[in-house]
């Protein structure tokens, strides 16, 4: 087979793969359920009023002057929890589910192959990633419009933006809780390589996600911070400063680069060398 015919193949098994997750009513669900985050937290604020400063999630209390801190608030009250669940189902769905419905057997038929199809999955997974980080930001934008003025950006360093400004601001913050997924995502395509239960793995990548999250408010394991995945996680914070503070961003893509080679490779060398029977 050719170089060409390969990438074409493995094209079309991507977008067959992202047809298949997207068709999904449990993905729809998933996507529904983050897009609630907002609207609960637009809808409490309008009803109850505003919060003093330092109580609540971050930037909770600039809501009511401007919606569009309705999306970051989301971000800070879904990255902990929410969204890695969301990941850690559709990670630790990817292989596992396949072989818990009899299917994958099938899909490893030439000329898909074990690494390009695990490739596909990783792949999907980070779509969703960026699906699910889009959905907060697509919804907070719109019930913050809804229901609170739009206007100049306030940052944390004190400087005024425009409103268009602070939405790229926000699609950045997006962008940054993606790439802060991506490595749990690889985590959760390892962890769905190792059993045919997917609820196994997806149980085993959420209780990761939030035992490296407890590790990291450990003062005892101070010297481990830096390398756990959700280490950088909140430092989206960064880009709501001016200037923007780049270097978290690039360090939180080169940890994210670090777990997603790793576990990548571990991946591949079990799903190698895995029998596959179902």
């Amino acid at each position: 087979m050719s170089s060409r015919e390969r990438v074409g193949g493995t094209l079309g098994l991507t977008g067959n793969e992202l047809a298949t997750l997207f068709r999904r009513r449990r993905t729809w669900a998933m996507l529904g359920a983050l897009a609630l985050i907002p609207v609960l937290i637009a809808v409490a604020i309008r009803i109850a009023g505003a919060t003093r400063p330092g109580r609540g999630p971050a930037f909770l209390d600039q809501v009511t002057q401007n919606g569009l801190f309705v999306g970051l608030v989301a971000f800070a009250v879904a990255i902990p929890l929410f969204l890695p669940l969301t990941i850690a189902v559709t990670s630790g769905d990817a292989i596992a589910g396949e072989a818990s419905h009899g299917t994958l057997r099938y899909l490893l038929v030439a000329p898909a192959g074990r690494i390009r199809l695990l490739v596909v999955k990783y792949a999907g997974a980070a779509v969703f990633c960026v699906a699910a980080a889009l959905t907060l930001v697509v919804a907070g934008l719109l019930i913050g419009w809804a229901l609170f003025p739009i206007g100049p950006v306030t940052l944390l360093s004190g400087a005024e933006v425009p409103a268009g400004e602070g939405v790229l601001r926000l699609l950045g913050v997006a962008a940054f809780a993606t790439v802060s997924l991506l490595g749990l995502s690889a985590i959760g395509l390892f962890l769905s390589t190792l059993t045919s239960v997917p609820v196994g793995a997806m149980a085993a990548t959420a209780i990761l996600a939030v035992s490296a999250q407890i590790a990291g408010q450990i003062p005892q394991l101070e010297a481990l911070h830096p390398w756990l995945f959700t280490y950088r996680w909140f430092d989206f914070a960064d880009l709501m400063r001016s200037p923007v503070v780049w270097e978290s961003f690039g360090a939180n893509a080169l940890l994210q680069t670090v777990y997603v080679v790793v576990f990548g490779a571990l991946a591949m060398w079990r799903f190698t060398t895995r029998d596959v029977l179902s």
